[in-house]
Parts: structure tokens; sequence; C-alpha cells
């Protein structure tokens, strides 16, 4: 998975989890790569990086469990890290926000997907 985010229209606004969360200020949108050699599983990452962006406590948000399986985008993501897959995607709705999945290992998270 990939470990170097593009720099293009990117624009570093916070660091979760050890990795640095970026802004695409074009498309309203938030950025995050994850790896298969991060400490911390990418569900535990992508609720992190969501409560970042939305400005509020993680343990404000909806559970994740009630949108999609952790332990399934757990097993997911180890599946495309392990195999070398970059070309997958899987979306869903979380704590109001529209979240995409890279095989690569990008998080994309859209907090104005409402409006």
């Amino acid at each position: 998975m990939s470990l170097s985010p593009p720099s293009d229209g990117l624009t570093p606004v916070d660091d979760v989890a050890g990795r640095t969360v970026y802004r695409d200020e074009d498309r309203e949108t938030y950025h995050m790569w994850w790896t298969d050699s991060d400490p911390e599983a990418v569900s535990t990452v992508l609720v992190l990086t969501v409560a970042s962006v939305l400005e509020t406590d993680p343990e404000e948000l909806e559970a994740l469990s009630t949108r999609v399986d952790p332990d399934a985008l757990d097993t997911l993501f180890a599946h495309w890290g392990r195999h070398r897959i970059e070309d997958g995607t899987t979306s869903f709705r979380f704590a109001g926000c529209a979240v995409v999945c890279h095989a690569s290992g990008e998080l994309v998270i859209d907090p104005s997907a409402d409006r």
C-alpha cells in the first residue's frame, strides 16, 4: 500500500494516529493514507480521522459498526495489503460523511456530502 500521498492540491491539516490528514480545498475532502504496517487497524484510524475532520471526540461519533463491519473492513485492507492490490474501493456513509476506502490505502472523507 502506498506511503506517499500526492502533494498536488492537498494541504496538511492534522496528524492522527501517526499519519497526516490532508485537505483538498477544491473538493472539500480530507485524505489519509493507511498502510498494512501501521500499528492501528484501519477501522480505528478511520474513526479517529473522521473525529478529527468533524472536530469532535471519537466517543461522540456513532459506532462504526452501525455502518460497516469494522472487522470486515480490517480484513479487506489486510487482504489488499498482503496481495498488493491497489485498484479496489469500498464506500459507505459514516457520521454524516461519505467515506471511500481505496485499496492503495487512501481514505477519503467528504463531510460536505449532505450539502
